[in-house]
């Protein structure tokens, strides 16, 4: 088979699940779907558990947020990283111990921390005065973890600006916890989405180390280091495998932080992405006029049914077709709705077969993390991505 992501290719993390490609090869779909694999997932948590060694898994459940995936997860021990009440009944429904679920969001309702608290859930972050005193008011004498603003990133996708505050209103929203009765008990990150190596942590940690030991002499009791996720999957560029990935990234973290009470680590994407296959279907192949260098190509799903994370061709997908092997060509890869933005790749064109024509299948790899939970729920009238779990 022929992967094609427009750019030098690079061997697959892991090997194709003969499970997910005999479903594949034996169902055909009506509208674009998703098909993950839960023993993939189950392998995937497995791998990097081995690799973190005493810190906890929390998965970041909006990845995706499958009953299958979730329910599997809990079989093999993981704990769970909630963005909302949403997330939080869906864990608990499905087995979750309250004691396992961190609420993760720094911006959440009021109603809702309430709601966690009454269930059990007494962790919750912060990166803001007024949300710990939302914690304090709803959650009283709940443990808090103070996310810190990322700065030096080396993720193909940063998470800066939008979370977490700088070294100064850390230290200050910690002394405002204690003050309210809560318990500040750590610190957090995002050292951001597909950081491919391990040693790309190396900045993030220096700093946010820098932030600890400051913390811990100015009295604070911190037990708690929350690493975040980051933990990448395979689109083409090589990266290490799971469990040495996540051993490289522990070593540096007793390197800078010494003994922790407690670590806990939030991998969304580097759990499920290597789990999903996406089947969709070409329904266009044209050129804007005879001088047009590259066709275009409109799949059945976009940006707005599962692949927002093409925005800014950040995340390069792998594409498989049935007429892999004829001769190729670059071509621009769109959506198919009346939106000038969903268009997916431009920039750096997609290499697919000339022959290629409306009705072909298109299988797209490495699709579980960031497509169903992304999809809207009917723009232009197309459904939203369908899932199916094995």
């Amino acid at each position: 088979m022929t992967m094609h992501f427009g750019e030098a290719q690079a061997s697959r993390a892991l090997p194709v699940s003969s499970r997910l490609e005999s479903f594949l090869a034996t169902n055909m779909f009506d509208q674009p779907t998703l098909v993950i694999d839960t023993d993939i997932v189950a392998q995937q948590f497995m791998a990097l558990k081995a690799g973190l060694g005493e810190a906890d898994i929390h998965y970041a459940v909006k990845a995706n947020p499958t009953r299958e995936v979730i329910s599997r997860l809990v079989e093999v021990g993981s704990h769970f990283d909630a963005a909302s009440r949403g997330e939080i009944e869906l864990c608990l429904s499905l087995g979750a111990r309250p004691e396992t679920i961190s609420f993760g969001n720094t911006v959440k309702r009021a109603s809702d921390i309430a709601f966690a608290y009454r269930a059990g859930i007494t962790l919750f972050a912060a990166d803001a005065e007024e949300e710990i005193e939302k914690i304090a008011h709803n959650a009283p004498g709940a443990q808090v973890y103070i996310r810190i603003i990322v700065e030096t990133s080396e993720a193909d996708w940063p998470l800066s600006r939008k979370f977490g505050c700088d070294r100064d209103t850390a230290i200050a929203l910690m002394g405002h916890a204690k003050m309210l009765g809560l318990d500040p008990v750590g610190l957090s990150f995002h050292v951001g989405s597909q950081t491919r190596r391990s040693e790309m942590w190396a900045p993030t940690l220096d700093a946010m180390a820098t932030i600890w030991h400051d913390a811990i002499a100015l009295g604070h009791d911190l037990r708690l280091l929350n690493i975040g996720g980051g933990f990448p999957a395979f689109y083409g560029e090589a990266i290490e495998a799971p469990t040495a990935y996540a051993a490289g990234v522990m070593r540096q973290v007793r390197e800078r932080f010494g003994d922790v009470e407690r670590v806990m680590a939030e991998p969304g994407r580097g759990l499920v992405a290597e789990a999903g296959v996406l089947a969709c279907e070409v329904m266009l192949v044209s050129r804007k006029s005879a001088r047009d260098a590259h066709r275009w190509v409109y799949l059945d799903i976009g940006k707005f049914s599962g692949l927002a994370e093409t925005i800014d061709e950040a995340i390069r997908y792998q594409f498989e077709t049935p007429r892999d092997g004829d001769p190729e060509g670059p071509c621009i890869l769109a959506g198919p709705s009346c939106d000038s933005a969903d268009v997916l790749y431009e920039k750096r064109p997609v290499h697919l077969p000339m022959t290629l024509a409306a009705g072909d299948r298109v299988l797209i790899r490495n699709t579980g993390a960031y497509t169903s939970s992304y999809s809207s729920v009917g723009f232009n009238g197309f459904p939203p991505l369908a899932v199916v779990a094995i």
